[in-house]
């Protein structure tokens, strides 16, 4: 038999990143349902985890753990490896896929999944909130956070793999190379028009976009226009990651969309800078 998580103040070395089990206060949280003995139930830990980029090889030790002893995973899509990391969440656990889909009328709002992890911790269910990648980027946990404060919830912040640092390796190079790779920096694609990218990006050795499938085109042509950066400049984009889907495309940022024209690429992380270019090289005749 499996075991249930304990209270994290019983658990030996567990991370302090809790906040004081007491009732609830917000607009949409009940009352915590009283213990055998009359008592007020505490409120139980939520668990914010990462799932890495993809699959059950991707999970963290401690992510697994969590999986096979809570009582209850909300979690997002998860691609092609969420039923295997499923398969191994503890056998009765509650689970609630709370997947966003773009422009889907039926998707999760962000406030409405806040409200399910306050509810279910005041029920005294011990929640693995399971995010894809890491939850230290892109992935709205501060707004899950600042919910779990304002109702005195406890919770924990579980580190994942971002596919941010997972996705290059997967394309045969690193982000770094201490003659030509000196720093790199990370940004969301999503809303091109609230980059600045003569500031952010022009000197930067490599750099790195998530959620860049629909924006291909603009990046290249902001990159080559405002950062400065060469037509030539080696590129990679990788769509799905370390899964069995993944599929990888190399160019510059010269050629990158017309190698990609008439693809689906998302969910995909578009890098470059010469760090990639001998990856580039291996996979073009050019």
């Amino acid at each position: 038999a499996v075991r249930r998580a304990r209270p994290r103040s019983a658990r030996r070395g567990a991370s302090r990143c809790a906040t004081a089990r007491v009732r609830a206060s917000g607009p949409d949280a009940k009352a915590p349902e009283p213990s055998a003995d009359g008592s007020p139930k505490s409120p139980a830990t939520v668990h914010l985890v990462g799932a890495g980029p993809g699959g059950l090889d991707n999970l963290t030790v401690k992510a697994l753990r969590l999986l096979r002893q809570c009582d209850a995973v909300v979690y997002d899509d998860l691609g092609g490896g969420e039923a295997d990391i499923l398969a191994e969440v503890r056998q009765g656990a509650e689970r609630v896929s709370v997947g966003k889909r773009g422009g889907d009328k039926r998707s999760w709002r962000q406030e409405d999944i806040n409200a399910l992890l306050v509810r279910l911790s005041l029920e005294g269910k011990t929640v693995v909130r399971l995010k894809g990648g890491c939850p230290s980027v892109f992935s709205r946990a501060r707004e899950e956070m600042a919910d779990l404060k304002t109702n005195q919830v406890p919770y924990e912040l579980v580190p994942g793999v971002s596919s941010a640092l997972a996705a290059p390796l997967a394309a045969g190079t690193t982000l770094s190379d201490k003659r030509f790779g000196k720093h790199f920096v990370v940004a969301s694609a999503h809303d091109c028009d609230a980059l600045d990218f003569s500031a952010a990006f022009s000197g930067v050795d490599t750099c790195v976009f998530l959620m860049a499938g629909k924006n291909i085109t603009t990046l290249c042509e902001r990159l080559i226009r405002d950062s400065k950066k060469s037509e030539r400049t080696p590129v990679l984009l990788v769509r799905w990651a370390c899964t069995d889907r993944e599929e990888i495309f190399a160019g510059t940022l010269g050629t990158i969309v017309s190698v990609t024209a008439g693809r689906k690429l998302s969910p995909c992380v578009f890098v470059c800078g010469e760090v990639c270019a001998e990856a580039v090289a291996e996979r073009t005749l050019v």
